[in-house]
């Protein structure tokens, strides 16, 4: 485990001597989108129907609105608690020329999100900026998810597929997923029609359970999920680590690193997968964030 001791105070939970882990990288790497800063390492996050406060002082992290039941099953698997980065990290910094964005971006740690939510948010950000993926699906919850109150604020979870399922395409353009609204109404409607059966082409439950491989191709029969999408997905929710998406921040950083070739992006994807195995989405997250961060340009 990542960290020593879990104190159980009233409405909070205090976590003791963690180690890899930096609040602001892990959810500023492009992985989730449903946060807000409220001051230097002092987060909202809003997930599994819950939210929660996050504040880190070093290696001290209290969970706001929370409890003992509710870490043990949520939240110590959200954050991948149980995981012990330091053997990751170890094992990547042998290559010397990821060791630089696997120390830059120590405290990165990969969430474990809601399937069904992640499809959606990620199809919304095809061609799309972070600021405009959050300001969409922040819509969407409003409009069709429940309300949360803390410290005063209105908060508003994800939408279950059942409490969608009636969406039109109209209704979806109006928290401005643009194009996109047409792949989400089909997605929806797909998922919703798929939720109780095991061997629905669109069931999430049996998409988690295939092979990574097998994962990756089944992701891209909903409608506006490609290659890249399809990565972010079953890296983000479905515990599939040999995934590498490959965006422009990762293309320029295999590009400068690793002298990849200014090819498709398939290319570079294959490229990565061959040279970090089933270590890839730790290696993608290290490189992505570095490349954002010091926003990194190709020659």
């Amino acid at each position: 485990m990542d960290y020593k001791k879990a104190i159980y105070e009233d409405n909070k939970v205090i976590l003791e001597g963690v180690r890899n882990f930096n609040i602001k990288q892990i959810l500023e790497c492009g992985q989730c989108f449903r946060w807000e800063k409220k001051a230097e390492l002092d987060y909202i996050v809003i997930a599994y129907g819950r939210v929660i406060e996050v504040v880190q002082e070093d290696d001290k992290v209290t969970i706001l609105n929370s409890n003992e039941e509710d870490f043990k099953n949520i939240w110590f698997e959200y954050f991948d608690l149980e995981r012990d980065y330091s053997k990751i990290k170890e094992e990547l910094s042998k290559d010397e020329i990821l060791k630089k964005s696997v120390d830059y971006g120590y405290g990165i740690r990969i969430l474990n999100q809601e399937p069904f939510e992640l499809v959606i948010s990620f199809i919304v950000s095809a061609r799309n900026s972070i600021p405009s993926i959050k300001k969409t699906i922040k819509k969407i919850s409003e409009r069709w998810g429940t309300e949360i109150e803390y410290k005063g604020e209105k908060f508003y979870t994800f939408p279950t597929p059942e409490m969608i399922k009636d969406v039109t395409e109209d209704e979806i353009r109006e928290t401005g997923a643009s194009f996109r609204s047409k792949y989400i109404v089909d997605t929806v409607a797909n998922i919703n029609n798929d939720l109780d059966n095991l061997e629905g082409i669109y069931n999430l439950e049996r998409i988690t359970s295939l092979t990574d491989d097998e994962c990756h191709t089944a992701l891209q029969e909903f409608k506006g999920v490609g290659a890249k999408v399809a990565d972010c997905i079953m890296l983000f929710s479905m515990s599939k680590y040999s995934a590498f998406p490959v965006d422009v921040w990762v293309k320029r950083a295999m590009m400068h690193f690793y002298n990849a070739e200014e090819g498709s992006l398939n290319k570079i994807r294959i490229f990565a997968r061959n040279e970090f195995k089933d270590l890839s989405g730790f290696a993608q997250q290290y490189l992505f964030y570095y490349a954002r961060e010091n926003n990194i340009k190709i020659d």
